[in-house]
């Protein structure tokens, strides 16, 4: 199959061809993100679809206390939104967060379902994702329930570390707290450990430069076991051409 002739960063995207393609591009816009900009929020109409290029959202789970906990990761190999916006008028059970800025591709929903509906490469890309997301659910659930919060730490900065492609994380303490469902006080502590294990060098002015290889080693099975899976679904897709 022959690809979107246009360079795009996204990976959904780049998978379409110039056909496919063509039904959502004009129709786009190219945005840049800030950190702790708002895509949607728990309880509204979810009204624009966005593919990340680069940088990276969290879709947040918003308890009626207050605290928060993550239960996604999305960057340049998905999207925020194209489920729920072919369900038609839904309402959005999560709150989608850019913690790491970069840019997106913004296209509305209603626009974004019409090229669904005519388009079976759309349909299938946007299955692929389903299916990965689903998984990065499970695991994400299933760590939370039974590791430790310093393995569930090095688990999150690994998984910002696959996205940004750098080793100097634009994260402040603050907002790993949210990340996890902790105490800030919860994630000094542990943050500590990670240090003295050389995991992380600073964690200085809302920055944390990491050492990748000891992180791994900090980071429980869970972080191994859901990159392997979701790459071995996209590699799948490669060797039949119909992803990449």
């Amino acid at each position: 199959m022959t690809r979107a002739s246009t360079k795009v960063g996204n990976r959904l995207l780049a998978a379409l061809a110039p056909a496919d393609f063509g039904l959502l591009a004009p129709h786009c816009r190219n945005l840049s993100l800030t950190p702790n900009a708002v895509l949607v929020r728990s309880g509204e109409e979810l009204d624009q679809v966005y593919f990340p290029h680069s940088g990276a959202v969290t879709f947040m789970i918003d308890m009626p206390d207050g605290q928060t906990v993550a239960t996604t990761l999305i960057g340049r190999e998905g999207a925020v939104g194209p489920l729920l916006s072919i369900l038609g008028h839904s309402l959005s059970s999560v709150t989608a967060i850019v913690r790491v800025a970069g840019t997106v591709s913004q296209i509305s929903a209603a626009k974004f379902r019409f090229a669904y509906a005519r388009s079976p490469a759309i349909r299938h890309v946007v299955e692929l994702h389903t299916r990965a997301l689903f998984l990065q659910l499970q695991h994400v659930a299933a760590c939370n329930a039974l590791h430790p919060v310093e393995a569930r730490i090095a688990r999150w900065l690994l998984q910002l570390r696959d996205r940004v492609a750098d080793d100097v994380l634009p994260l402040t303490q603050e907002a790993l707290a949210q990340l996890l469902g902790v105490q800030r006080t919860t994630v000094t502590l542990e943050m500590s450990k990670l240090r003295a294990a050389g995991a992380i060098r600073s964690d200085r002015r809302g920055m944390i430069e990491i050492d990748r290889p000891r992180l791994q080693a900090s980071a429980c099975a869970c972080y191994a076991l859901m990159r392997r899976r979701i790459d071995g679904m996209y590699a799948e897709e490669r060797a039949t051409s119909r992803f990449e």
